[in-house]
């Protein structure tokens, strides 16, 4: 018996990467929606809302096609009949759409993704700084974690958009928070801690930003770039990503719009003495699973607004505003869980809400 091949094609929604379609082969029969079991299937950002399932199966030739209500591909979901099971680990393949819009490139030592305008003159460019889940070496994850540098792309098709991946130096992000918990809690922030971006910590660490922005410098004497209009923007760990690009090269960016940024002992006394001549944009939840993150950007936030400086922008979401993007604080949900999905603000941001896209690329140097 041949062994089956089984393709998932999936895009990224909102709440990341969603399993559309399944296909199988070979196979010989015909199968009903009804006769497939799904398991742990759901379509919302805290895993609540269940799936429809399979709502159309059909057979042509030895190819067997599953038409799903699209679910979540991060949980761990089973597909089954009796003639096959689907979960992530007997998927011999994963199709992710307008993925190959993105170029796969690894150079001066950063992994990254472009995407590249169809033009010769220089165009401005957007830097993505993913979250703390997305750190790795497999130069995909970056893309599918989150809602993130596809949906800049597609809204933006007359700019680059780069993705680079942050590395994980074989360190899982469980790992990675007790490191930082050995010296202190990675929520508060605690000045004179030893800090978490040195060159060999996992995430957006100061020697990996330095290398990531030197290619950016490298496009722009290439005159591929508008110098005057790079823009950076990233979620939690890439919103303090964005915040460690900045610091380590000011003099590169024309704005950049920090969301939900992880404040600690590294990033708030940066975005406290936050560097003249960068506009920067900040947007998070009314709460999340930090506590106190929004309490700290305003601290820096206020010193900043108290030294004169107009362009320091600061918005807070609402819980109204999040519900109407499905990031509902329901009621079968605990406190925690609602903190959590509440961390996904960068939803909003990135459907341009309070008009932050719309403010960032406006930017330009001098």
């Amino acid at each position: 018996m041949k062994e089956k091949k089984i393709v998932l094609f999936t895009y990224i929604g909102d709440y990341g990467q969603m399993v559309e379609r399944i296909k199988i082969s070979p196979f010989e029969g015909q199968v009903q929606p009804g006769d497939i079991k799904c398991e742990n299937v759901f379509t919302d950002v805290s895993t609540i809302i269940p799936s429809k399932g399979v709502l159309k199966a059909v057979t042509e030739k030895d190819e067997l096609t599953l038409y799903c209500d699209p679910f979540l591909y991060r949980t761990d979901f089973c597909i089954s009949g009796a003639k096959f099971s689907v979960t992530k680990d007997t998927a011999t393949r994963m199709i992710v759409k307008d993925a190959d819009l993105f170029e796969a490139k690894v150079e001066d030592g950063v992994v990254y993704r472009l995407f590249s305008p169809e033009t010769s003159s220089p165009r401005p460019l957007i830097l993505f700084c993913h979250g703390g889940g997305e750190c790795g070496s497999d130069n995909l994850l970056q893309l599918t974690g989150t809602l993130g540098a596809i949906k800049l792309a597609k809204r933006f098709p007359d700019m680059y958009v780069m993705a680079p991946q942050a590395p994980d130096f074989g360190m899982s992000m469980e790992e990675a928070f007790a490191k930082m918990q050995s010296h202190g809690d990675t929520f508060k922030v605690q000045i004179g801690a030893d800090t978490d971006t040195q060159a060999d910590d996992r995430g957006w660490n100061r020697d990996y930003c330095a290398k990531v922005c030197g290619l950016i410098r490298k496009m722009i004497q290439a005159g591929k770039v508008d110098g005057n209009r790079v823009y950076v923007i990233g979620m939690s760990m890439g919103g303090a990503g964005t915040i460690n690009m900045v610091s380590t090269d000011p003099e590169l960016f024309a704005a950049a719009a920090p969301i939900c940024p992880s404040m600690n002992g590294d990033s708030y006394p940066l975005l406290a003495n936050w560097p003249e001549g960068v506009p920067v944009f900040i947007t998070t939840a009314y709460i999340d699973h930090s506590m106190s993150r929004h309490a700290y950007i305003l601290k820096a936030c206020s010193k900043l607004w108290a030294e004169g400086r107009k362009d320091v922008r600061f918005d807070i979401y609402t819980q109204e505003e999040l519900e109407a993007y499905g990031i509902v604080a329901d009621p079968r949900l605990s406190t925690r869980e609602v903190l959590a999905a509440n961390h996904n603000s960068w939803v909003l941001t990135l459907h341009n809400e309070h008009g932050v896209l719309d403010w960032m690329i406006a930017q330009h140097k001098n």
